[in-house]
């Protein structure tokens, strides 16, 4: 052996008091342009110093993971909670996502038919703390639902945030006795928010809504012309009709009553759908009011379509209005009788204001 390589294979070896093993370049198959002589071989010697070094390695690249995976999961968060939107499905299961869950709803939009119910629950949509069902689910009024229980219930629900409110709507709540003591067995706190409109209004609207679906069916059989809204409401001597669903749910003092029977006056709120439709914001606002939320729904959310003639919503990257079955052209209704139905409704309104504390002005001729 030559003095040089001697040399060299003295000056490689490791220190006693390193488990890094160094060797001779020269060991090695040579890289051309490489003027080192020793190289590091990765390999320890002693197992113990082996396993600390595993597991510090191990402990290093879960922390970056959970750094990585914390930081990316803020992020979505942050991102679906300012558009009001869930997160990713990979992100809703329980291990990777346990704060996204679905709960049961906070407030619930008891009614009144055709007072404007889905408009107002789109409304709301609009602000990024609140989550809404799909559709309307009807668990409270049904007996074939309501027997299922909450977690059928709960599962009709939308995922939400901590922090978040989930609404759902049904109409038919409103009119169905069973339904208040049934919520409150559920939740005694709830926030309740009923919409109402000037009760003739509501039964045109109501009677519109009819005869399109009546037109819209498949007959077994040749059926007659429909009735008009005239012949439906009144009788053949010329008095109401007060058996004639569209009149009699516009009565409000008797399914109210027994709301206010099951719940204190502070957790309901009455919405004037007239007003709704006119002004969306001031409503809006006073319902973000009632339920505890920051406000964020302003005129910027809402554009007027002149072709349809109601307001429309906007968001931050679009707009969108109702579908065509929202909003239908009533028929031209009989001036007298529009006269007359008022008439009628002017002590029903009455009795309406004493029980809610507040008189919405509906005109009484």
């Amino acid at each position: 052996m030559s003095p040089n390589k001697a040399e060299t294979r003295k000056a490689c070896v490791r220190p006693s008091h390193f488990d890094i093993l160094w060797l001779p370049r020269a060991a090695m198959r040579s890289v051309e342009g490489d003027p080192s002589d020793c190289i590091l071989v990765v390999g320890v010697s002693r197992p113990k110093m082996a396993m600390a070094i595993l597991a510090v390695m191990l402990l290093s690249l879960f922390l970056t993971f959970h750094m990585i995976y914390d930081s990316a999961l803020h992020s979505f968060q942050s991102a679906s909670v300012e558009h009001s939107r869930p997160p990713p499905l990979l992100l809703l299961s329980r291990h990777l996502y346990p704060t996204a869950a679905r709960r049961l709803p906070q407030a619930i939009i008891i009614g009144v038919r055709k007072c404007g119910t889905r408009a107002l629950l789109e409304m709301l949509y609009l602000h990024p703390m609140i989550q809404k069902a799909a559709g309307e689910v009807h668990f409270f009024d049904r007996d074939e639902n309501y027997n299922r229980g909450l977690e059928w219930y709960k599962m009709k629900m939308p995922h939400s945030y901590a922090g978040q409110i989930t609404i759902e709507k049904s109409p038919s709540y409103f009119v169905t006795p069973e339904v208040p003591e049934r919520i409150r067995a559920m939740n005694a706190s709830i926030k309740l928010l009923l919409i109402v409109r000037e009760p003739v209004t509501r039964a045109i609207s109501d009677y519109t809504q009819l005869r399109a679906h009546a037109a819209t069916a498949s007959p077994v059989s040749p059926t007659p012309p429909p009735k008009s809204f005239e012949q439906l409401s009144l009788l053949p001597n010329g008095s109401i009709n007060e058996a004639y669903r569209p009149l009699a749910i516009s009565v409000y003092h008797n399914y109210v009553h027994r709301w206010l029977e099951v719940f204190p006056r502070e957790q309901i709120l009455i919405v004037n759908g007239d007003l709704l439709i006119e002004d969306p914001v001031p409503q809006l606002q006073k319902i973000e009011k009632f339920l505890g939320l920051e406000p964020r729904i302003g005129n910027h959310n809402f554009y007027f379509n002149e072709t349809k003639g109601f307001y429309c919503l906007r968001n931050e990257t679009s707009g969108r209005c109702l579908r065509e079955t929202k909003g239908r052209r009533h028929p031209r209704v009989d001036p007298t009788i529009v006269a007359k139905l008022r008439k009628y409704y002017g002590e029903h309104n009455q009795k309406f204001y004493e029980l809610i504390g507040e008189d919405l002005g509906w005109p009484e001729e």
